[in-house]
């Protein structure tokens, strides 16, 4: 059974079993909170391991392609002038003179159903914009507002000395990938995933875990050859005009979006995996005024939130601009040498690279690059090398636990053991995620066999799972309290566990419990898991 709509929609119910349950505390909460970041509890902490455990067993164990990195948060500053961070990671700001509210101005926008104005570098509000806290119109002038904390490295706090908490986790795979490729001893196309924590200023922290200023990513850069490579190994670049197969195996032929769609597919496909549903999910595919300048198409996998549908991840064809701009401010070559390119150029006769150089200097003006950069790409090629494209998934860990949390959270009426109504709350957490996979109780606790019995059941099965002792309570009690915190399986050993060697097994969803021998557990357990 799926969450209810109603209980889906309410954001105040999930906030408050988040805490009841030790899911998501405020920081700092004994001295009044800070806002826009927070802590996740004995539940939540479990969780997001799972979500993170899950997204890199899918995306990196499961595959051949893809390894891993684990960089630091703080960088050279380099590497964020090359991004374009520091000099363009930016959100227009406005503040309200009357009641002194800082607000960020495209969203007090869009809350009032217009759109933030752009003029050139600057930013002006529509008119008839308010404060959406007191209802004032006397504004302050949209400007901008840079989201990197600052920091200094080093004991002298001087220009010399700056630095920042990185705003993303993708940067550190581009400056290093010049000592990925050779030891992982991969070749294009492949990926380097990671995970971690990332910082932002946010002008205005809000729906919870949604925006915060400190949260985490799960990002993957998928290189692949530039589509002018493709032609020149496979004579052929496959397009999603071809209508290719995107079920099947990744082909040396795909083009940049066949490249791009296979990895919007990948990513839905695992949302549906650890149990978010695919009717609640939105694929938003950005108009070309909407793009990066950069970039060649972008997909928006959105959620709907209790406070409206928005991005859990985006899937970008970035093409060469991050290992380009690295290049560029290092100095350092960020080409590749493939194996299948310079063979195929080894075939190749004057007349043919005459006919695809020709080519591709009229494709490149046609889309307003030089014949200059065109020529050198081109010349590039044909010693068999060239800088790589890539395709970039970037989830935001936090967005998807929230996702899943709201997405999980249920109430319903059931009868207790003497027939009374009662409200159930549950959390329909698919068993991957879930925290607790399996609770085991004994019946009575006062009972030395019965109490040994089941405590040797709950060290057997912690072996493979994360699993939880209780034994306080009536057993109606610890299924409620198991229920909250979306445990699957709850395991009973009672007094026909000392006769016969079975115990009870109740699943959290449908309530129905069935009776089984000790010795086939695990195994009912494992299959039972893989909904």
């Amino acid at each position: 059974m799926n969450a209810s709509s109603e209980s889906k929609n309410n954001l105040e119910q999930v906030v408050s079993l988040a805490k009841r349950r030790g899911f998501i505390f405020q920081s700092s909460e004994l001295y009044g909170g800070i806002n826009g970041f927070w802590d996740y509890g004995p539940m939540g902490s479990e969780l997001k391991r799972n979500v993170r455990e899950a997204w890199w067993k899918f995306t990196v164990h499961e595959r051949e392609d893809v390894v891993g990195l684990d960089a630091t948060i703080i960088m050279h500053p380099r590497i964020w002038e090359a991004s374009g961070h520091i000099g363009g990671f930016a959100d227009p700001m406005v503040d309200c003179k009357d009641c002194k509210k800082r607000h960020r101005a495209d969203q007090l926008c869009e809350e009032q159903g217009a759109k933030l104005i752009q003029d050139g570098k600057n930013w002006k509000l529509p008119e008839g914009t308010k404060c959406t806290s007191c209802g004032s119109k006397n504004l302050t002038e949209p400007r901008s507002f840079n989201l990197m904390f600052k920091t200094y490295v080093g004991p002298v706090e001087d220009e010399s000395s700056v630095s920042y908490l990185r705003p993303e986790t993708a940067q550190a795979i581009f400056a290093q990938f010049l000592n990925i490729l050779p030891t992982s001893r991969k070749s294009v196309p492949f990926g380097v995933a990671q995970s971690g924590k990332s910082f932002r200023n946010e002008i205005n922290p809000r729906n919870f875990t949604f925006r915060s200023r400190e949260f985490e990513q799960m990002e993957l850069e998928f290189f692949i050859r530039p589509d002018e490579a493709v032609e020149l190994i496979c004579g052929r670049v496959t397009t999603l005009a071809d209508n290719p197969d995107l079920t099947g195996k990744p082909q040396d032929d795909w083009g940049w979006d066949v490249w791009h769609k296979y990895w919007v597919e990948q990513r839905l496909a695992w949302f549906r995996s650890i149990g978010l549903p695919g009717d609640s999910l939105v694929e938003y595919w950005q108009t070309r005024e909407e793009l990066a300048h950069y970039a060649r198409a972008c997909v928006d996998i959105e959620y709907a939130f209790p406070f409206g549908v928005q991005e859990l991840e985006g899937v970008a064809a970035r093409s060469d601009f991050d290992l380009s701009q690295h290049q560029k401010f290092s100095g350092k070559s960020m080409t590749v040498m493939d194996d299948k390119l310079r063979l195929a150029v080894s075939e190749m006769d004057d007349a043919k690279k005459a006919e695809f150089r020709a080519k591709t200097i009229a494709s490149w003006k046609a889309s307003g690059k030089s014949e200059e950069d065109a020529g050198a790409f081109c010349d590039l090629l044909f010693e068999g090398r060239y800088i790589p494209h890539v395709v970039e998934p970037s989830l935001g860990t936090d967005r998807l636990v929230l996702a899943l949390l709201c997405n999980a959270y249920d109430e319903e009426e059931v009868a207790d053991a003497n027939g009374k109504k009662e409200v159930r709350t549950v959390l329909r957490l698919h068993p991957a995620v879930a925290p607790i996979k399996v609770a085991v109780f004994p019946l009575v606790k006062n009972r030395p066999e019965l109490y040994e019995k089941a405590r040797g059941v709950f060290k057997r099965l912690q072996r493979y799972w994360n699993c939880f002792w209780d034994e306080s309570g009536a057993i109606g009690r610890r299924y409620r309290r198991q229920d909250e915190v979306g445990t699957p399986f709850c395991v009973t050993v009672d007094f026909d566990t000392l006769e016969n060697d079975t115990v009870t097994v109740r699943m959290r969803d449908s309530m129905e419990q069935v009776r089984m021998p000790v010795s086939e557990l695990r195994s009912y357990l494992e299959e039972a898991m893989k909904v």
